[in-house]
């Protein structure tokens, strides 16, 4: 029993099963089914995070009718051909002590993809249009209505023979149970619409069939935002009168709390709230629930690390803590925690880019710092080296430190190299943004990995002929990332015009008066600039060649940091790329046609353009050389990581090195 997290960790009652912790991953889209159904790697997935303990483990969303195909790659449960999918996941999860749930899910109008390319087909309880995805729903009929009611307790029932030890339907987030319960959205005059007892009757006729279908053995919750957060959504007060009159049924065994909706970016932002987000900021909703039913209740919302997650149990604002992400990111937080050993433990910071960030891709979800994820039978076990190797690692960013600690791991002699005084790479620059100091955590977690594998970490040491006689290493792994590159520009009369990492590094005092940000990529860079100076007090116009301000961003993530820019008036030209500076105008190109805008009264102009791969000039004599991340190309800390990773078990898998794993 872990000393510094007793609550954390004293099993807990859901109806007819005892759960051996308060850890819970929930619910989310891996992008990891096997043409809809439950395959190897979604197994391997969630058998990773079982064998790490977590306490219970619930399946992303099991579709209950053929018209709730949300995406592409949704689970089905509609027949028995995905029995075996289930029973082959609730074995690996069980072989681990870990206690395992299986969603039961219909969105309604909140449908992403389209069949073959088309555009999305929806059904709703009225025709009321979705904004995010610019569906306009089919009414459903009152047979077709009671039709989808059925699909809920067979879908269930299926789920239940495999052996899954609950079922949690899902009514968060606007989705179709809760659509009927919106006074706003359902406009419907049968028993299902008009009065709350009708608007309530679907969700009450739903589970009043799961439970008759499964039977008192199998737990059956419900998952609900206990705030909706957006325009013309639910506020508390309605849902916890919908709560209450769900608890007074005596169907349900618990109560799954998050936050938000998905038909606004608005609401959809608290679907998977990024890192401008307050952790355990949805507790205070989970505590209001408590209130109004004695069931357990467990809640989402950025609990990243267990003392967030002890506190909220401990002060009685919850009874589990949903640690999903936290999970994503270090599958073994919860064995960590048990014994203790925070400082082991791998941070989430709440960048959204490869979980939530990949599933809106279309791509399995992984992690920027653990790219192991999503990829367990591809990576893991780790192999193990029979013959030590010495291998010099120049570069001490999160690619460099990544291979460092997974060569070091695997049993190779490894030296890391870093030329600054410390590691961390670009990551050091980004952290210093606005709402972006939790990313500087990757740099942090990426060296504590390093460090306790065994490698010797060296700072303010550039690599020289000197050093690789010195090493005289037989693997050399360049991490060397890149260097800042200005684009070709008029530049006139001493116009002041300064590069982004030169000004976020350096950080010199600018004139007063409108600063011109010329962003190329899109991305964190340019952005977090200009929200930096207009909080300042610096009018500020940023101009981007990209789509729009922050198109290579997560979109949860991006919502929030252009409404903070807008707030503090931030001006916004896209499609522009910058080609000329004078004493007091931008010039900027029109990347769309020949149109040439000009941004007047500017003090001074900050580029962020296209970096240059830095690749330093050495002789490696007879040691194999490999080139990855930025200093290959350059990209994010995503691929910086990743190719980290690849470097060092390719390194681990040639024939000479190979042992057992």
């Amino acid at each position: 029993m872990s000393h510094l997290f007793p609550h954390l960790f004293e099993p807990i009652t859901l109806g007819s099963g005892t759960i051996r912790n308060r850890i819970v991953s929930s619910g989310h889209d891996t992008v990891l089914d096997d043409h809809g159904q439950i395959g190897p790697d979604l197994v391997a997935y969630h058998e990773a995070r079982a064998r790490g303990g977590c306490g219970l483990i619930v399946l992303q969303v099991s579709g209950v009718h053929e018209t709730a195909r949300y995406t592409n790659h949704v689970l089905m449960a509609t027949d028995d051909s995905a029995i075996p999918g289930y029973r082959a996941v609730a074995e690996a999860v069980h072989r681990h002590g870990g206690t395992i749930f299986a969603q039961l899910f219909h969105p309604g109008r909140e449908v992403m993809d389209g069949q073959g390319g088309m555009a999305p087909r929806a059904v709703a309880p009225s025709d009321s249009p979705q904004e995010r995805f610019k569906v306009v729903p089919e009414a459903l009929s009152t047979a077709q209505v009671r039709d989808i009611i059925a699909g809920y307790a067979s879908s269930a029932a299926r789920i239940a023979s495999s052996g899954i030890d609950g079922v949690e339907i899902v009514a968060s987030h606007g989705y179709l149970p809760i659509q009927f319960f919106n006074p706003r959205i359902n406009t419907r005059t049968d028993d299902y619409g008009g009065s709350p007892e009708n608007r309530r009757r679907f969700l009450t006729e739903v589970v009043a069939g799961v439970r008759a279908a499964v039977g008192p053995d199998i737990v059956v919750g419900l998952r609900i935002s206990g705030e909706e957060k957006t325009e013309d959504g639910l506020v508390a007060e309605e849902i916890l009168d919908l709560i209450g009159h769900l608890d007074e049924q005596g169907a349900l065994d618990y109560f799954s709390v998050t936050a938000g909706d998905s038909s606004t970016l608005q609401g959809a932002v608290h679907i998977v709230p990024s890192m401008q987000i307050e952790p355990g900021y949805a507790t205070s909703l989970s505590a209001q629930v408590k209130k109004v039913t004695d069931l357990p209740v467990m809640v989402a919302g950025r609990i990243n690390q267990p003392h967030e997650a002890e506190a909220a149990i401990a002060e009685g604002r919850t009874d589990m803590a949903i640690m999903t992400r936290a999970m994503i990111c270090d599958p073994d937080l919860a064995e960590k925690s048990a014994r203790d050993a925070v400082d082991e433990i791998r941070a989430c910071i709440g960048c959204n880019q490869a979980c939530i960030g990949h599933f809106q891709m279309g791509v399995p979800i992984s992690c920027i710092q653990h790219p192991e994820t999503g990829r367990e039978l591809t990576f893991l076990p780790r192999p193990h080296v029979r013959r030590p190797r010495r291998v010099l690692v120049i570069g001490g960013g999160p690619g460099g430190l990544k291979a460092a600690a997974i060569a070091a791991e695997q049993g190779d002699d490894v030296v890391l190299c870093e030329a600054a005084p410390h590691l961390g790479g670009a990551v050091l620059l980004a952290q210093t943004l606005p709402y972006r100091a939790e990313f500087g955590g990757a740099a942090t977690n990426l060296s504590a990995e390093a460090a306790r594998a065994g490698a010797e970490l060296r700072t303010s040491t550039p690599v020289t002929q000197e050093i690789l006689a010195e090493v005289a290493p037989d693997h050399v792994i360049v991490a060397t990332g890149a260097v800042e590159r200005m684009p070709a520009l008029e530049i006139a009369d001493d116009a002041l015009v300064i590069g982004a990492r030169e000004y976020l590094s350096e950080q010199p005092r600018l004139p007063a008066g409108r600063i011109l940000v010329a962003d190329w990529k899109g991305d964190w860079i340019g952005l977090g600039i200009a929200l930096r100076l207009a909080e300042s007090g610096h009018p500020v116009t940023l101009a981007t060649a990209a789509n729009f301000a922050g198109a290579a961003i997560q979109q949860y993530t991006r919502t929030l940091l252009v409404s903070q820019a807008l707030r503090v008036g931030v001006e916004f030209l896209s499609d522009a790329r910058l080609v000329g500076v004078d004493e007091d105008t931008g010039y900027l190109q029109s990347t769309l046609c020949e149109i040439v805008h000009e941004v007047d009264g500017v003090a001074a102009t900050i580029v962020s353009a296209a970096p240059r791969a830095a690749v330093p000039d050495l002789d490696f004599g007879p040691a194999s050389v490999e080139v990855i991340g930025d200093a290959r190309a350059p990209r994010t800390v995503e691929e910086a990581v990743y190719e980290g990773l690849v470097a060092a078990t390719n390194l681990a898998r040639t024939p000479t090195a190979m042992a057992s794993a």
